[in-house]
């Protein structure tokens, strides 16, 4: 079974586009998105562009900020500080990664945790930690979303997570591992001794590495559920994952493709979270 990242990414938006219609907002405003995109990265210019494009296909304004790579750090944090403050912004995305020189965190945590669309403050890293509510980082929700979309459960499963940045593996352990989902995880990282056995072991296994075509087939324990969230490009301008897709298909019982699999999962997320801190604030 592939798992379609595209087809589910737009259903989640048509619903939250019937949920913001139906939604009756004290401010009589749609939701309002803040992106602070700072310097000329090229990627970073595509996904900008893709995510105002899917916030617009779900009913959610969008104001883009567009910043020099030269700012100095102190007038990024004020200007994102200004950005949490202002009573007409839902919520935030600075766009990642940022320019060198700049230190990241400092920069997402002068995000309002209410405000934080990415779940990157650590506030909400914390929140995910103790299972408590709040504003869950976007990849891994989008990974939880598809898995719910096509009703594989985690319950009782084993799975391995290739890689334990905060952006996905380890927000994603947590998860998985949480009351309700009850899965039992194992976090593998560069220094993990026989990482083949591990994902061997796996009912469902995450790679999040940043290495192209890293888990090859012999990684894979047949009927193993596998979601690739790795997007690299190749020398010859193509895309691939992390997971060596053609010769893992005859092995997995469900598996994503890349592009088009965890990658638009993670924009509807980010729409997700969007609407639900509008309606949080709307009631206030």
């Amino acid at each position: 079974m592939i798992l379609d990242g595209k087809a589910t990414a737009a259903a989640i938006r048509a619903a939250l586009r019937d949920s913001v219609t139906a939604f009756k907002s004290p401010s009589g405003r749609p939701p309002r998105l803040a992106v602070v995109l700072v310097g000329e990265d090229p990627a970073s210019q595509v996904y900008v562009r893709n995510k105002e494009k899917a916030c617009a296909d779900a009913g959610i304004d969008t104001v883009t900020h567009r910043k020099s790579a030269d700012i100095p750090q102190a007038e990024l944090e004020a200007f994102i500080a200004s950005l949490s403050a202002d009573d007409s912004i839902d919520g935030i995305l600075l766009q990642l990664p940022l320019p060198e020189g700049l230190d990241v965190q400092p920069c997402i945590d002068a995000i309002s945790p209410e405000k934080d669309v990415d779940g990157l403050t650590a506030v909400n890293q914390g929140l995910t930690a103790m299972d408590m509510p709040g504003l869950r980082p976007c990849t891994p929700a989008g990974i939880l979303a598809l898995l719910d979309h096509y009703g594989i459960g985690v319950d009782g499963k084993k799975a391995v997570v290739l890689g334990r940045s905060i952006l996905v593996g380890r927000p994603i352990a947590l998860m998985l591992g949480a009351r309700g989902r009850d899965a039992t995880v194992t976090l593998c990282h560069s220094r993990t001794p026989d990482l083949a056995a591990v994902c061997r072991e796996a009912d469902i296994l995450i790679a999040a590495i940043g290495r192209p075509r890293f888990v090859t087939a012999d990684m894979v324990k047949p009927g193993a559920v596998v979601i690739d969230v790795g997007i690299n490009r190749l020398p010859d301008g193509k895309l691939c994952g992390d997971v060596d897709y053609d010769n893992v298909v005859p092995f997995a019982s469900a598996i994503t493709p890349v592009p088009g699999g965890i990658g638009p999962m993670t924009i509807s997320q980010l729409l997700v979270n969007t609407v639900e801190a509008w309606k949080k604030r709307q009631v206030k």
